[in-house]
């Protein structure tokens, strides 16, 4: 099989288990997995390095297939289909997920059918374990009538069946098979560990269905019947992706290394769980209705919470709530050259102070919408507003996690002031016990030192940062939030001032810049998603509902073929920054949300 060059990242799917997840790309091949877990080694990493990255390949012989994909109907099941003049090729593939009792050990199921005609399909399964250090012998170890089965000579312990009339064959590191398929004939291969596959016909066929139920189920749960229901829905079944059934935090992004600018060095680990990024998932999802994982979170959340005796909590965990390692490079030669690679991420040792405007949020949320704060909890949560109300004036690394010196930025004042005012309204409304008047007068001194150092007459807006000059001229993108948080009014005229700068400096016809300051790192970043969205909520919540709409819709178009997202877009439509990414989908939803209803009322109003 010959070898091909890196797929763009737009141009996959994505399945998971909650556990980890695996990226399909157009052709049918896997070039990304981590195994068993998200934040693991890599079994499966071509997305990173073309030569040794390792891939999981199926190929008709249908040179002139047009080829598509899409989701088995409200399922994380994808299905790529090869339509040629010959034959036609189905294959599904799949990650079952269980039960939440059940022990069930992680597994890829691809299964192809052939639908019309007869045609050739080459397999090959290359695993380049460890990050593609290496890769060990592959043995067959059984040849039965209907089963072949193979295993590589790895401590993880995994091992391939083939359910079909055909066998798998060794070749190295790898294992390989060629067959030929006629109409109706369908096989199946089942990547697990050795014990596992040893499924038979009857027993896989139920996994499968039972994985459909699972995803139908959980997606009928969503509460949203808007006008961009499935862009919607897709969104959410993509932020479960991300959630971990066994911990019940959720990941930032299912990849590590994707690029943020083209061939440079901003090539970052998200596979943690970010307290800011998981909290905005958990608004989104509340929104629809998913209160389960939610409350999942929360309770995860909660415990870092009770572990932290003066209430500072880290940025970001490992998803189960370990520390996330320092960076460490990779020997890895880079999507497109971008490089080096690294795992890891050392903005965990950052201080970031609008992660606790964003978990007070979700708690308020969670309180009101899912289930109530446990007594532990809420002792947990007050050292937390006490630590706010001490550390609110220090400067920190912000949102965006400037790797250099420490500024006191709006945002991150912006979501001090969140942190205690959610925390004064849930005590208030659930009758807890709180140190009212502290947090009260804090909440207003916070509110006045954003409008004496933060309005700059001069420029006539918000500025980035405390002490910015009209000769800095920096605008930030994360300001959108403003509104959104309810801190001013959406049509407030320094608000509509604000909004204009970020429109005329860092918007590109709707998509939004994050920033185009000098960060000190070299490279130019792509437009950022959630930004965008942002932006179009905002419009919206001013007023401007044709203007939001049109660009909502333009926004939608530059999603990949299945409506999923990376981080980043670049000046000519190509996908940037790691792959699915949490932030752009949550944003996407609360955009989507408040838009259509909006729409529906004939003017802006206020979620509460």
């Amino acid at each position: 099989m010959v070898e091909q060059a890196t797929t763009p990242i737009a141009d996959h799917g994505a399945i998971g288990n909650l556990e980890t997840i695996a990226l399909v790309d157009t052709t049918g091949c896997i070039d990304y997995l981590c195994w068993p877990c998200l934040d693991s080694a890599t079994v499966f990493a071509r997305l990173l390095d073309a030569d040794k990255g390792g891939h999981f390949a199926i190929k008709p012989d249908l040179p002139d297939a047009r080829v598509v994909q899409m989701y088995l109907p409200e399922t994380n099941i994808l299905m790529t289909r090869w339509m040629g003049t010959q034959a036609s090729i189905d294959l599904v593939d799949l990650m079952p997920v269980g039960n939440a009792d059940e022990d069930v050990p992680s597994r890829l199921v691809r299964r192809i059918t052939c639908t019309r005609g007869e045609a050739t399909i080459r397999i090959r399964c290359a695993p380049r374990f460890d990050y593609g250090t290496e890769g060990r012998t592959a043995s067959v170890t059984a040849r039965e009538a209907e089963v072949s089965r193979g295993k590589f000579d790895h401590e993880c312990g995994l091992a391939l069946a083939f359910h079909g009339n055909g066998a798998l064959v060794a070749d190295g590191c790898d294992l390989t098979a060629e067959i030929v398929l006629a109409e109706g004939d369908t096989v199946s291969l089942v990547l697990s560990n050795p014990d596992d596959v040893s499924l038979d016909a009857k027993a896989l066929d139920a996994v499968v269905e039972k994985d459909i139920a699972y995803w139908r189920k959980w997606s009928r749960q969503s509460l949203y019947r808007g006008r961009w229901r499935e862009t919607v829905e897709r969104s959410a079944m993509l932020l479960k992706l991300l959630t971990s059934r066994k911990h019940g935090s959720i990941a930032a992004a299912a990849t590590f290394g994707l690029p943020e600018a083209p061939g440079g060095v901003r090539n970052w680990d998200y596979r943690a769980t970010w307290i800011r990024d998981s909290s905005f998932t958990v608004y989104a999802l509340l929104r629809l209705g998913f209160q389960d994982e939610a409350v999942g979170f929360m309770h995860w959340a909660m415990d870092r919470a009770q572990s932290c005796s003066k209430g500072h909590l880290g940025v970001m965990y490992a998803l189960d709530g370990g520390d996330v390692a320092s960076e460490r490079k990779l020997d890895l030669a880079g999507f497109e050259g971008a490089s080096p690679i690294v795992v890891g991420n050392d903005a965990n040792g950052q201080t970031q102070h609008d992660i606790y405007g964003a978990l007070l949020d979700a708690t308020y949320l969670g309180s009101k919408y899912g289930e109530p704060l446990a007594h532990d909890s809420w002792q947990a949560i007050i050292r937390v507003v006490d630590h706010v109300c001490d550390t609110w004036r220090d400067p920190d690394s912000g949102i965006w996690e400037v790797r250099g010196p420490d500024k006191e930025y709006l945002h991150s004042r912006l979501m001090n002031w969140v942190a205690v005012d959610r925390a004064v309204r849930l005590a208030q409304k659930r009758s807890l016990p709180a140190p009212l008047v502290r947090w009260s007068e804090t909440r207003t001194e916070i509110s006045d030192d954003i409008w004496a150092n933060f309005w700059n007459d001069d420029l006539g807006r918000f500025v980035r940062a405390k002490g910015d000059t009209p000769e800095d001229k920096a605008v930030d993108g994360a300001l959108l939030m403003m509104p959104l948080v309810r801190f001013i009014g959406p049509t407030d005229p320094k608000w509509l001032a604000t909004l204009k700068a970020i429109g005329d400096d860092l918007s590109d016809d709707g998509q939004v810049y994050r920033y185009k300051i000098d960060d000190g790192l070299p490279g130019q970043e792509g437009t950022f998603v959630a930004c965008s969205f942002w932006y179009v909520e905002c419009l919206a919540r001013a007023g401007r509902l044709d203007e939001a709409r049109f660009k909502f819709e333009k926004l939608l178009a530059h999603g990949n073929h299945l409506g999923l997202f990376a981080e980043e877009i670049a000046q000519d439509g190509t996908f940037l920054g790691n792959f699915p990414q949490a932030f752009s989908h949550l944003a996407l939803i609360s955009a989507a949300f408040y838009l259509d209803r909006a729409l529906n009322d004939g003017g802006p109003r206020a979620w509460a």
